[in-house]
């Protein structure tokens, strides 16, 4: 039988958008390769084990704190609208983890680009 942790990893690895998670202490734990080369000049895989607020503004950094806060305070309050990045035409999200009790372990940056897909439909030839 597969390992379930290797097939959630599998599905982070292969996005194609970047995905950084962090703990309640808002440490980086993960990013998938996609995060490691976007975030390349600021330090890419070396950011893991680092926080996240040292990677924002004084102003993001508190509303970070503060959308965690929300999830925090109840287990429906488990994402937020945070951004749209006109240059590369997506929205962006933070989004609540939690464990099967519901309890808030961590959050995640979600991609979802606006761009209409390019690539032909079922092309495996």
């Amino acid at each position: 039988m597969t390992n379930l942790n290797e097939i959630y990893k599998s599905v982070l690895e292969a996005d194609r958008a970047a995905v950084v998670i962090c703990d309640l202490e808002h440490t980086i734990i993960y990013m998938n390769p996609v995060a490691i080369e976007r975030y390349a000049k600021w330090g890419g895989k070396d950011l893991m084990g680092k926080s996240l607020l040292n990677c924002h503004n004084e102003k993001s950094r508190e509303m970070i704190q503060k959308v965690v806060e929300w999830f925090k305070a109840s287990k429906d309050n488990n994402i937020v609208y945070t951004f749209f990045n006109q240059k590369e035409n997506k929205d962006v999200y933070m989004v609540a983890l939690r464990n099967e009790e519901g309890n808030l372990i961590g959050y995640y940056e979600k991609h979802e680009y606006r761009n209409r897909e390019t690539m032909k439909m079922y092309d495996i030839t």
